[in-house]
């Protein structure tokens, strides 16, 4: 009978199998194991052009990670592909704070495992608590194009259960979000992954009308012109040199979704006039006209009702 203690006593032996493995082979077994969890399929090819092996080897690769993991994954002959088993258990386990740089960077030949720093360095910042698990659903959801289904706590109306369709992960410098159709609302919000308690993905299709082609305020791009605060900083060439201004103007576009999340983050005073006051407002918005019609002001330093999207 496979009981908990032989279920812990296999997995202890998988565990001392791959540690024996050289590097070069647990990344590429690390690799399949990420696809599989966060996009749900994985095919022989992505592992020959990631890691630049011949196909042979890539095959004794899939060959050994289902002799460890055989519920993982199944093969699907039709579309010559490996897809994740119902009863898929990772062999390897990341934090989500080092997943999400693999997904937003792509798909490249460099795995996140444990390997110390090159260069010691350390990171301030309050970590937000985001389930691996959930993680993946979503990622799943956007690779696929499926809704998922969300328990998700807001702030305006607590705990809710929503049906979206995400497109897009988001760092928008304070927090991770995804950014989705939410069938509830009938619009396109921004929901924080620390906010998702639990997702489930559906085996329902995303419709044309959800698909990020119609989300306006991501589909439209916003020309900012941001200078050395006018009133704040005594030495403007400084900031002209810091940010590779160019004739005193440093000139950026960004989408109108992002828009409110980016002037936050850098503190850059939005006033007509540049009255905001203080040290950490280094930058100004010169041409404030461009943000009519973008609807996260909310968020911007210096913003007023008068100036909010209608």
């Amino acid at each position: 009978m496979f009981n908990h203690q032989n279920e812990e006593k296999y997995k202890m032996n998988m565990d001392h199998k791959i540690e024996g493995l050289g590097k070069a082979q647990r990344d590429r077994l690390a690799y399949i194991d990420l696809r599989l969890r966060y996009t749900g399929e994985v095919m022989r090819q992505d592992i020959v052009e990631s890691y630049d092996i011949k196909s042979a080897a890539a095959t004794r690769d899939f060959a050994l990670y289902k002799e460890l993991a055989p519920k993982n994954l199944s093969y699907d002959k039709s579309e010559k592909r490996y897809i994740i088993g119902k009863w898929f258990s990772p062999l390897f386990e990341f934090f989500p704070q080092q997943i999400l740089p693999w997904i937003a960077g792509g798909y490249g030949d460099t795995v996140p495992l444990k390997n110390k720093a090159v260069i010691p360095n350390e990171t301030t910042g309050i970590n937000r608590t985001i389930s691996g698990d959930v993680l993946a659903i979503i990622s799943r959801g956007i690779y696929s194009k499926r809704i998922v289904e969300i328990s998700y706590r807001s702030l305006s109306s607590g705990l809710t259960v929503r049906s979206i369709a995400p497109f897009v992960l988001v760092a928008n410098g304070d927090r991770w979000h995804v950014r989705a159709h939410d069938r509830k609302n009938k619009d396109y919000r921004d929901f924080s992954l620390s906010r998702i308690i639990d997702a489930k993905q559906t085996e329902e299709a995303i419709t044309p009308s959800e698909s990020y082609a119609n989300d306006i305020q991501w589909n439209r791009i916003v020309e900012l012109d941001l200078v050395p605060h006018p009133a704040n900083i005594q030495h403007p060439d400084t900031i002209e040199a810091e940010y590779g201004m160019q004739n005193g103007v440093l000139r950026t576009k960004i989408r109108a979704a992002l828009v409110g999340y980016f002037l936050r983050r850098w503190n850059i005073d939005c006033t007509a006039d540049h009255s905001l006051k203080g040290k950490e407002y280094q930058l100004w918005l010169k041409n404030s006209q461009a943000l009519y019609g973008v609807e996260n002001l909310i968020l911007v330093p210096g913003h007023t009702s008068d100036r909010k999207a209608k």
